[in-house]
């Protein structure tokens, strides 16, 4: 259970009188570190609780690294292998990177493996995996979505990934906090999706300069276990090594049910008086947002876009399709049908979603609406599966909108919430989903 706030003042207080306050990355990697506390852009190396990696991330360029080497991995358990970027498989040279994923898994006897479930950023944390306190790395830029648990997870290259499973150990750099606090309250139809853009929009794809970008306030409290995932998970775009939440109860009942250990929320949380530079937003105030492409940052309120015809709408990715993403598309969509000539995909993140929005009817509202249902996996965000076409314009939501990324580098990708988007759908044009919702 977590700590009341005067109890965290006390707590907090009384750690003042032996060490200095601590901002939470602080904490997460002073226990990952084996130390009292740490100063920042202190060189430190850190034991990892937890390797996360992907068929495309993962054995095929891990295996011969390993060979090579002949070297072993370090703990089995502590690893987590999930087949979501090349499944299902569609070619050769699918088949080929899957096989060799299934067939090196068999072979370390790995305990945690996720084949074709949905996304690893989805069903890591829905297995329980990512709790509290703990430092994983990910072979994976979105990584930092295990941040919205309260531990300090980051993205690693294959090389850095090597180093951890023979030895189990990273070294980093301590980093500044960067953190945004957000009054108020989002109003209906806005998103934390929204407010990731919208911060974006602010400091940049480079705003967050490699540090910990912690982000707190009664708005981020008042957010769902899901809603916190999409905050973490962007901080990718906004430049972060690591994407931070205190955890809470709201924490602790989602770790319950994936049936994870009972967690001590208690102790990870930034001091007062921490040294960090923080943001304030208001989140009443908070508009809708779409970034234009093609880049997440060129992101402004949706009446600067209002009206611009779409071809694709696409709800999918581990920023759009969980849960609470499904529900609110279909709060949209529910009883009407999307405009004449638009293709809407839906691509729910994890299996468990699905069946969820399923017995929910909320899946049965999308198809309804004339949505088409696509596999549980990365598919159009990282361009495999059914990928965009030339010269059309999508609204998605992913994470990013690169050039080339969901296709052909002639297709216009703008981003939105999963409001916006059937918004999108139902009108045949960018639309302020409030609109509808109204």
């Amino acid at each position: 259970m977590s700590t009341p706030a005067a109890t965290r003042a006390q707590v907090a207080a009384t750690r003042a009188g032996q060490a200095r306050p601590q901002t939470l990355a602080q904490k997460l990697i002073a226990r990952a570190s084996g130390r009292e506390h740490v100063a920042v852009g202190e060189i430190v190396t850190c034991g990892v609780d937890l390797a996360m990696f992907h068929d495309s991330s993962g054995p095929r360029r891990l295996k011969p690294m390993l060979e090579e080497l002949g070297a072993q991995i370090w703990d089995p358990s502590r690893i987590v292998l999930v087949m979501d970027h090349y499944v299902p498989e569609r070619d050769d040279d699918s088949r080929r990177i899957v096989r060799i994923a299934r067939e090196w898994a068999r072979d370390q006897a790995l305990p945690h493996v996720y084949d074709s479930q949905g996304i690893c950023h989805v069903v890591v944390p829905q297995h329980g995996h990512i709790r509290p306190g703990m430092l994983c790395v990910g072979g994976d830029s979105h990584s930092p979505t295990g941040g919205a648990f309260g531990a300090y997870m980051f993205g690693v290259g294959s090389t850095e990934m090597l180093g951890v499973v023979v030895t189990g150990e990273i070294w980093l750099r301590v980093p500044e906090t960067l953190q945004m606090w957000w009054d108020g309250a989002l109003p209906a139809g806005v998103t934390a999706k929204d407010m990731m853009l919208h911060m974006i929009g602010r400091f940049g794809m480079n705003g967050g300069r490699y540090q910990a970008v912690e982000f707190a306030g009664p708005a981020v409290a008042a957010l769902s276990m899901q809603e916190r995932m999409t905050l973490s998970n962007m901080s990718a775009e906004l430049g972060a090594q690591a994407g931070l939440i205190a955890p809470d109860d709201t924490t602790a009942a989602f770790l319950a049910e994936a049936g994870a250990p009972p967690a001590d929320t208690s102790a990870w949380f930034t001091d007062d008086g921490a040294e960090l530079t923080r943001y304030r937003f208001d989140a009443a105030a908070l508009e809708p947002h779409v970034a234009a492409p093609h880049s997440p940052a060129n992101s402004r309120g949706v009446s600067h876009y209002a009206g611009t015809p779409v071809d694709v709408a696409y709800i999918g990715a581990c920023t759009g399709a969980k849960l609470d993403d499904l529900r609110a598309a279909a709060q949209v969509l529910r009883g009407h049908k999307v405009a004449a000539g638009i293709r809407l995909i839906v691509a729910p993140a994890s299996i468990q979603d699905q069946e969820r929005a399923r017995d929910e009817g909320v899946l049965q509202a999308l198809t309804d609406a004339g949505a088409e249902l696509f596999p549980t996996a990365c598919g159009a965000c990282s361009g495999y599966g059914d990928p965009m076409g030339d010269d059309i314009t999508v609204i998605s939501t992913t994470a990013r909108n690169f050039k080339g990324r969901m296709g052909s580098p002639t297709a216009q990708v703008y981003l939105g919430s999963p409001y916006t988007v059937a918004a999108a759908a139902l009108r045949g044009r960018v639309t302020d989903p409030r609109e509808v919702l109204a």
